[in-house]
């Protein structure tokens, strides 16, 4: 495996939204060779089965609330549980709160990756708040063939218009300046606790994301080596 890391063992990476988390957890994932677990994901795979505990998240959904952590618990034990999970895995989207954190630590103490027990590392992609307005409110798709850019950072050659097809080029709604201040607000206020959370017990590593993409990826690497030696 790469760097010598045949077990990398439980990863979870934080960061706002506009980020480049998720970037990096496809990267560090196809470098190493181990999943990523998102609730997202979860929760498709279990609707798609039609199991027992994707039944029940839907009914909380449909009904327009939250699924209850000990739902989420079950869904996220039974992710790790599998065959892919055995040398390692990138939790993206879990935990979000301290009781989350919480129960993650309990469960991790019954799981080992090669015989180790290897501990926990969390990674914190930290952007500063203007270039975060700048990547989300910025980005635009065409609606057409998908295509994405930004008005700010990489812009089309024709304003407003898909360089592949020439279509209008549009806006999502979450992507307009109210609902991204929110959001980023949102996301302070409730992870705030979490990384606190994991700088008190020492595995809290924070890395810039104002950098080219394979800069930030080149970091993520180093931590995990590190934490691995």
């Amino acid at each position: 495996m790469a760097d010598g890391l045949e077990f990398v063992g439980p990863l979870v990476f934080l960061g706002p939204p506009g980020a480049g988390k998720g970037t990096q957890a496809k990267r560090i994932a196809e470098k190493y060779g181990v999943p990523q677990v998102s609730t997202g994901d979860m929760f498709r795979d279990h609707k798609a089965r039609g199991t027992e505990l994707g039944k029940k998240a839907q009914g909380y959904m449909d009904s327009g609330q939250l699924v209850p952590d000990e739902l989420l618990y079950a869904m996220v034990k039974d992710r790790l549980d599998q065959a892919d999970c055995a040398k390692g895995f990138i939790l993206d989207g879990f935990p979000r709160t301290v009781p989350q954190a919480e129960w993650l630590e309990k469960d991790l103490e019954t799981r080992s990756f090669g015989g180790r027990k290897l501990p926990l590392v969390v990674m914190d992609l930290q952007v500063v708040y203007n270039q975060l307005f700048k990547r989300l409110t910025g980005r635009r798709s065409c609606p057409k063939d998908g295509a994405i850019y930004n008005v700010h950072l990489q812009p089309p050659q024709v304003p407003d218009k898909c360089d592949k097809c020439g279509e209008t080029l549009v806006q999502r709604k979450d992507d307009s300046e109210e609902v991204v201040g929110a959001r980023l607000s949102a996301y302070r206020e409730q992870t705030l606790p979490l990384t606190q959370f994991y700088r008190e017990k020492g595995l809290l590593h924070g890395l810039t994301g104002d950098q080219e993409v394979d800069a930030v990826t080149k970091d993520f690497i180093a931590v995990i080596a590190a934490a691995r030696k």
